[in-house]
């Protein structure tokens, strides 16, 4: 087990994914949890990400910081997904070798495997095909960064490990539907569908391709995890191990929030990849499974939404 006492930053702690770390690592008593606004350090500046390590020489890095977003994000702006991603873990690992980090886990994404991959996912079939195109500026970024801790390990023997995560959702997630993924656009159309007059949810695509989702709060505690008992050089997958198709991820949702709702297909959008179920085998192996059902996730995703629908419909 990693050292309580010792000072940990996690970037990116305001997104969804940093400030679940955030909960998890104090809820597991971490005196020290290291944290740093953009306004603070901009993790593209390896001057700045430079100074913020001397001064604060954390022993652990949990790198969830990221550029993300759903497809039409990714496929509107690919040369921002790539340089933003790309720099933001080139800086980290960097002054993390340079100032002696003990022991570093970032955080890729499962868009890193090919499009068409044998399902379920397995981490040896990373770069064995052709990536999804809507994402695959972003994918690059992120296989980088993982290869980065690869590299890191072989010339300067640091402890840099990776995860690829699932498709994600829960609180401070992106709510925003020109920028968000599936789950969070769906929670909110089917939110303001609850007083719209015609009382219609449009869904992009067929409703056909099959997904898996995890809690957030689920990651944050796999993160942990893996920073006590995993050392391998590999990636390891974060996921649940099932998944569902869109279609009944919207009924889901819809029965949740808005059961009045009527709902609609817009085939002329695109689907994306048909399939991406992540193979978990090895960490079940290690002894993690997930806690967090997908319907009970979802309820609680949505009664944060409410409690916090200001902020999470301002963009």
């Amino acid at each position: 087990m990693i050292d309580r006492d010792a000072p940990i930053y996690v970037s990116g702690h305001r997104g969804m994914v940093g400030s679940a770390v955030v909960r998890r690592l104090q809820r597991d008593g971490f005196g020290q949890v290291l944290t740093a606004t953009r306004q603070e350090v901009d993790l593209r500046d390896q001057d700045a990400v430079d100074a913020w390590f001397d001064a604060h020489r954390p022993q652990y890095v949990l790198h969830v910081a990221g550029t993300v977003g759903g497809i039409h994000a990714n496929a509107s702006r690919p040369a921002d997904f790539l340089y933003d991603n790309i720099l933001i873990h080139a800086t980290v690992l960097r002054a993390a070798w340079r100032t002696g980090v003990e022991k570093l886990l970032y955080l890729g994404s499962s868009c890193i495997y090919p499009r068409d991959c044998p399902q379920p996912i397995k981490e040896e079939y990373l770069m064995t095909g052709p990536l999804e195109r809507t994402n695959d500026a972003y994918a690059i970024a992120k296989i980088s960064g993982l290869m980065s801790c690869e590299a890191y390990r072989r010339q300067h023997g640091c402890n840099f490990i990776s995860a690829m995560p699932t498709n994600l959702y829960g609180p401070n997630d992106n709510f925003d539907l020109q920028g968000s993924h599936v789950l969070p656009a769906l929670v909110r159309k089917f939110h303001e569908c609850r007083n719209s007059a015609d009382g219609k949810v449009v869904i992009w695509g067929t409703g056909t391709p099959r997904r898996e989702f995890l809690h957030v709060d689920d990651l944050a505690d796999a993160c942990l995890f893996l920073m006590d008992q995993y050392e391998s050089e590999q990636t390891i997958n974060v996921g649940t191990g099932k998944d569902l198709p869109i279609a009944e991820l919207a009924e889901t949702i819809r029965s949740i929030v808005c059961p009045s709702a009527a709902l609609e297909y817009d085939a002329s959008m695109p689907d994306g990849t048909p399939r991406k179920l992540l193979d978990v085998t090895r960490l079940h192996e290690l002894g993690w499974t997930h806690g967090i059902e997908l319907r009970d996730g979802i309820a609680s995703t949505y009664e944060w939404f409410c409690e916090h629908e200001a902020a999470a419909t301002a963009t």
